[in-house]
């Protein structure tokens, strides 16, 4: 898969690659043809861990297709003169899922991660306003290392289409590049907090606020323990305007 990688046209965030192309229709394609893809959702808290973490920074550049999804890295590649938009990762999870149910033959997917009862909540919902939907199992996140052991023999067993991942990052991403070898024709996400806001148990951001970047803004006032992480904000801010390299 490293070839499909290398296919698409890619710019670059503090070392980072960041694919620039239709991620929908290169996603749909990959799923028809069962292609394993590592989709990395790209935002400022994930590119400074990376800067202190080799081992993240190597899951990334490893990855088939990483993704814009903070306005912190739209910024940086808009000054410096790369016309991109911004993907959120919940948004295009959300799309592939349409498509996947619009397939003639079955595209199961795996919900893994989040809060008990959580995923199986944000799966039923995504398959009642997508009918054609089909659920492999889903799982929370909070599992004992026997659990983990069964959800690893199911993934294997079920060989779903799409596997979602909603452990936060990095954790996601380690355990992506960790397991994806159990199931070599599937597309694998990291989704952060996507099952909460699918189940309803958090909402996103008004519209105003995400068409003009300050949906970190609402994730801090929902979730206030998270300023810590969000101190790297200011940081990547200034790195995008004096960094040096591409």
């Amino acid at each position: 898969m490293k070839n499909s990688m290398q296919e698409l046209p890619q710019a670059s965030v503090l070392g980072l690659p960041v694919h620039i192309t239709h991620y929908l229709s290169w996603l749909t394609l990959r799923l028809m043809r069962q292609q394993s893809v590592h989709v990395v959702t790209l935002n400022a808290e994930m590119a400074m861990a990376a800067e202190k973490d080799e081992a993240l920074a190597k899951i990334i550049h490893r990855a088939e297709l990483v993704i814009p999804d903070g306005a912190g890295v739209v910024l940086y590649l808009k000054l410096r003169g790369h016309k991109i938009k911004r993907c959120p990762g919940i948004e295009l999870s959300d799309l592939l899922l349409q498509e996947a149910a619009r397939q003639d033959q079955p595209c199961p997917v795996f919900f893994y991660g989040g809060k008990p009862g959580v995923s199986q909540t944000a799966a039923g919902i995504l398959q009642h306003r997508m009918p054609g939907l089909t659920i492999a199992a889903t799982h929370h996140g909070y599992g004992t290392d026997a659990e983990q052991q069964q959800i690893l023999q199911a993934l294997q067993d079920l060989q779903p289409a799409i596997v979602l991942v909603g452990l936060g990052v990095p954790r996601q991403e380690f355990w992506i590049a960790e397991h994806r070898h159990l199931c070599p024709r599937a597309i694998w996400i990291g989704v952060g907090g996507s099952f909460d806001i699918w189940a309803g148990v958090k909402t996103r951001a008004p519209g105003w606020l995400r068409n003009n970047h300050l949906e970190w803004v609402y994730r801090l006032y929902q979730e206030p323990w998270r300023w810590k992480r969000m101190l790297a904000l200011p940081k990547f801010a200034w790195k995008a305007i004096v960094y040096r390299g591409v």
